[in-house]
């Protein structure tokens, strides 16, 4: 923005909603810093961010009236399902998508997650899991899927180049499309925007929600839309087990009537306790939605049904199918053109710039308000809404902690259980400890088998001994 005019209105219009202070250094900076500063004020929804400041915190929600979310049970009959996915697999109208812009500071790992070492065996990178199953899939339904990532600011120099250097992982390049997600402005309690450092505001993430801005903003719809994709195998790169484009799933979700408009589903697993931290799917006056874990009311969190069972037990997993036509629905938001998705409020702990001690600063306490839309609010914008039960063991190992639950050691194990469990149908002698674990690390690769029937054909060992690391 060279046209001083320009920055001059710009500036004009930051006093009018009362965020003037943001340009206090302004004319301290270098020319060069003073374009990007401006560049990044000008992306800036003013009226938004006050909609937003204005709101306070988040009405509570009324709970009175709250039911479990029908699902398809595991074991239902599948058939007529899986040959719609696969149909749709092999007339090329499935991409995979993958929300991939945390970075590994809670693994000590430096660098995007997705490069995280994360199977049992040979420790292989997320990314690279996901790209042979990819591969895998290719093959066997013979087409193309486009792969579709959206990083972050922070990490989507680091995420490209690790791709090259692993010369894409053996794909076509101009299959995968990377880009960034779209950030917000923290603002102080009192609705105030905040600086980081002189010259640039205090922004986070805008989400997972975020990805539908994200997708539309960077022409990733656009691309599907060229290449004729009609919907998206939705996924974080956290979960070194999901399964991307299942074609059960899938089915499920395209099949007209019954439970699906084809617009969005999602998939569940049974909840391990009450006090397990995962979103649950209910459904919210005949729509369907996800309540967060931290929301939820005790009573309804540890309410059992007649036989003992936790009534609200499915756990969202971050796994959906959402068509590009409601994508681009969403996009394209009310009338208004705003952004169809809610934003949510947390306070968090926020680095600013400190006049007193020209610095920046890392707070002990929280100090700002974030703002995050969450892609499962899109659930209650869909006509019909599906939820699908998988195994926990088949497809739910997240990788996200550094130890405990939902850490490398447990997914490894899960792994092992999974792989050993597909072998046992076989007839191969898997060793386990008295809680059922498998005892023995092992790894079967995509392009060996992206489900258990895939074994059948395959040279498999007669036993595995306690111990043993075996790769197939």
């Amino acid at each position: 923005m060279q046209n001083t005019d320009a920055a001059l209105a710009l500036r004009s219009s930051f006093d009018a909603h009362g965020q003037g202070h943001t340009f206090r250094h302004f004319d301290a900076l270098t020319p060069a810093a003073r374009e990007q500063f401006l560049a990044q004020l000008e992306s800036v929804d003013l009226a938004l961010i006050a909609r937003l400041a204005r709101a306070g915190a988040d009405a509570k929600q009324d709970f009175s009236a709250l039911k479990p979310a029908p699902y398809v049970a595991l074991g239902a009959d599948s058939t007529d399902a899986r040959n719609v996915g696969e149909a749709i697999l092999r007339a090329g109208k499935v991409a995979a998508f993958t929300v991939a812009g945390g970075q590994g500071t809670r693994l000590g790992w430096r660098g995007p997650k997705g490069t995280y070492p994360a199977t049992a065996v040979t420790g292989r990178p997320l990314f690279r899991v996901f790209a042979e199953q990819i591969a895998a899939a290719e093959k066997r339904y013979g087409c193309a899927i486009p792969w579709y990532i959206m990083t972050s600011p922070l990490n989507d120099e680091d995420t490209r180049a690790f791709f090259r250097d692993n010369n894409w992982f053996g794909r076509n390049p101009a299959d995968t499309f990377m880009f960034p997600q779209g950030t917000m402005p923290s603002v102080t309690f009192d609705g105030k925007l905040m600086l980081e450092t002189p010259g640039s505001l205090a922004v986070n993430p805008d989400g997972h929600g975020g990805a539908v801005r994200a997708l539309s903003a960077s022409g990733a719809l656009e691309d599907m839309r060229a290449r004729g994709i009609e919907h998206m195998s939705y996924f974080q790169v956290d979960n070194p087990l999901v399964r991307i484009a299942d074609p059960v799933f899938l089915g499920f979700h395209a099949a007209n009537g019954g439970m699906s408009s084809g617009e969005m589903s999602s998939k569940m697993v049974a909840k391990r306790d009450a006090a397990e931290k995962v979103g649950v799917f209910c459904d919210l006056g005949g729509k369907t939605g996800v309540v967060e874990y931290s929301d939820m009311p005790a009573e309804l969190t540890t309410a059992v049904n007649a036989h003992g069972q936790l009534r609200f037990n499915a756990g969202s997993i971050a796994i959906h199918a959402i068509s590009v036509a409601f994508l681009e629905r969403l996009a394209s938001g009310g009338e208004d053109g705003s952004f169809a998705l809610p934003f949510h409020r947390a306070k968090k702990k926020v680095p600013y710039w400190c006049e007193s001690q020209a610095k920046t600063v890392e707070p002990a306490e929280p100090n700002a308000t974030k703002f995050e839309a969450f892609i499962f609010d899109a659930l209650a914008l869909a006509a019909k809404s599906l939820v699908m039960e998988t195994s926990r063991v088949e497809e739910f190992a997240p990788i996200k902690n550094a130890s405990g639950d939902d850490s490398p050691a447990s997914s490894h194990q899960i792994q092992s259980n999974r792989n050993g469990a597909w072998l046992e149908k076989f007839g191969v002698k898997v060793p386990r400890r008295p809680n059922g674990d498998v005892d023995a690390r092992i790894e079967i690769l995509a392009e060996t088998a992206l489900e258990a029937g895939d074994l059948a054909d395959a040279a498999l060992p007669r036993e595995i001994k306690a111990g043993d690391e075996v790769v197939l």
